[in-house]
């Protein structure tokens, strides 16, 4: 089979260039920068800047609140990624067993991909206002007095049930490509083989999409640590006060309300490792575990 390639060796460099200007201003001068930010004590008024060494980031390591943070953030990562991928999964079973009115049933499912992360927030306001919310009066007829941006654990429910209504339809596209994928063969042969509709799915179904779920995995998590930034923020009104935040959040708040811009770019610093190791132990460990077919 011949190779395609280029006549002129610099063509591909040419093209590559555009894109590379783009990764150079927008993610590597940014990262660069806050790497050098966070060795200084910057003025908040812009008058210049202190080098403090790792002052900062020791700073951080002996916040209680920056703790209180993070396990706050993994809590949120895990339990939205969780019921994210889940619930996507059980409607695109579902959704891929419907036989009429299955695009009805689909396009439903799928509309929600379309808000952006600040109008789910503000919708979730809407759901969860303490005087005439819908959620908030189904709560009350458990005896629950949902007080949202008032009460942690309430605040932190709301901020959760938001993240992964918003998420579910994303997680719902690809599970159900990936079951659409699956060979009619390979079912009608597991049909014969177990009558257990739930070990076929399993034994059977399951394993074939683990490099879908795998994708999702990475996508999920990174989702409910960065991407859902615009969900809290629009819930807090700009007030966190004593409520839950995210990582990401906090440095928003230290350094554009606080004007602790050498603080905040310490703590983007910590993220920006901590997402390369998760990709680096999520794609040599994990991956190894999966095989494609």
């Amino acid at each position: 089979m011949k190779r395609a390639g280029f006549t002129n060796p610099w063509l591909p460099i040419l093209l590559l260039v555009p894109q590379l200007s783009i990764i150079a201003v927008f993610f590597y001068w940014p990262a660069a920068w806050a790497i050098q930010s966070s060795f200084y004590l910057q003025d908040p008024f812009g008058f210049g800047s202190t080098y403090v060494g790792a002052e900062n980031y020791t700073d951080i390591a002996e916040s209680t609140e920056y703790r209180k943070v993070a396990w706050f953030t993994v809590y949120f990562t895990a339990i939205v990624t969780f019921l994210s991928l889940s619930i996507a999964l059980l409607l695109a079973v579902k959704a891929d067993n419907v036989l009429r009115g299955a695009k009805t049933y689909r396009t439903l499912l799928m509309w929600v991909y379309a808000i952006a992360p600040p109008v789910a927030g503000f919708l979730g306001i809407m759901f969860f206002d303490q005087s005439h919310g819908p959620l908030t009066r189904f709560f009350g007829f458990f005896g629950w007095d949902f007080k949202l941006g008032v009460d942690y654990f309430d605040t932190a429910t709301a901020m959760i049930i938001v993240a992964v209504w918003k998420q579910i339809p994303v997680n719902f596209i690809f599970f159900l490509s990936g079951l659409q994928s699956i060979p009619r063969a390979v079912r009608e042969a597991a049909l014969i083989d177990n009558g257990s509709g739930f070990r076929r799915f399993w034994d059977v179904t399951f394993p074939l999409l683990a490099p879908t779920a795998f994708f999702l995995l990475i996508i999920n998590i990174t989702y409910a640590m960065f991407d859902t930034f615009g969900i809290i923020d629009t819930m807090m009104k700009g007030e966190p006060g004593a409520n839950p935040m995210t990582l990401v959040y906090k440095v928003y708040i230290d350094g554009f309300r606080g004007n602790d811009l050498g603080g905040s770019s310490a703590q983007s610093v910590i993220l920006m490792v901590l997402v390369l190791v998760l990709t680096i132990f999520q794609f040599r460990l994990i991956e190894r575990r999966i095989h494609y077919t």
